[in-house]
């Protein structure tokens, strides 16, 4: 009489290569991006990447939000930048609304605080457009697998952005309107920029002066030097 073996089954791996979630066969992205000639290159050059899947274009906030729900992409590539709505509360309401669709930002702009406004509101991934051609495709496999990528150039501004805030409890508004100080900009301009006002700009700075204990422009500069802020 021949006995029957019952043999255990293999215990299941549990390195960190298993335990990370799989990145999906075809990655579907949406781009969404109000100058139709960067989107015809961004869509050249994701549809060159083996794995992903372009499935549709967004010129504005209002169109970008109505694809999203209509189909559900994994990622979402968007302009810092929108018509008719602002691209940060955008990330925002997809991240709770459409929680499996993850928000590559692309911008112009260097300027770590909209990294960090971006990050906060949501978004995987911060990527600036002049270095589109290497750092997008890794963006959007990172952002489809659930994790972040920042451009590097931006990473290392954000890191110095992160030291301010904890050392000299300044906000984030105010370090934006430091760097512009430092950077040689009126009172007026950085109003401009920002899109506040003249006396918003100035109580701005009076109250920058008093956190850090600085009394002119020079030693603003020299500030900011010292913690990367103006960092290219």
């Amino acid at each position: 009489m021949v006995s029957h073996l019952h043999l255990a089954p293999a215990p299941k791996k549990t390195d960190e290569s298993s335990a990370r979630p799989a990145a999906p066969s075809s990655i579907r992205v949406i781009l969404a991006d109000d100058h139709a000639r960067m989107r015809r290159s961004l869509r050249l050059l994701l549809d060159g990447e083996p794995g992903v899947d372009v499935i549709a274009e967004a010129d504005d906030i209002e169109s970008t939000v109505r694809d999203v729900h209509r189909h559900r992409p994994h990622v979402l590539v968007i302009d810092l930048r929108m018509p008719n709505g602002s691209s940060i509360e955008t990330i925002g309401k997809l991240r709770r609304q459409a929680p499996d669709t993850h928000v590559v930002v692309l911008t112009m702009d260097d300027n770590p605080v909209f990294a960090q406004h971006a990050l906060a509101a949501g978004a995987r991934g911060f990527v600036l457009k002049d270095l589109a051609d290497s750092e997008l495709p890794c963006a959007v496999r990172a952002a489809a697998l659930g994790e972040e990528y920042i451009s590097p150039r931006v990473a290392a501004r954000l890191d110095a952005l992160k030291r301010s805030l904890g050392d000299d409890q300044l906000t984030l508004r105010e370090l934006e309107v430091l760097r512009l100080i430092a950077l040689g900009h009126t009172s007026a301009e950085i109003a401009a920029k920002l899109h506040i006002s003249p006396r918003t700009v100035e109580s701005h700075r009076a109250r920058i002066h008093a956190k850090l204990g600085l009394a002119t422009r020079a030693e603003l500069v020299r500030y900011a030097l010292g913690r990367g802020l103006l960092r290219t």
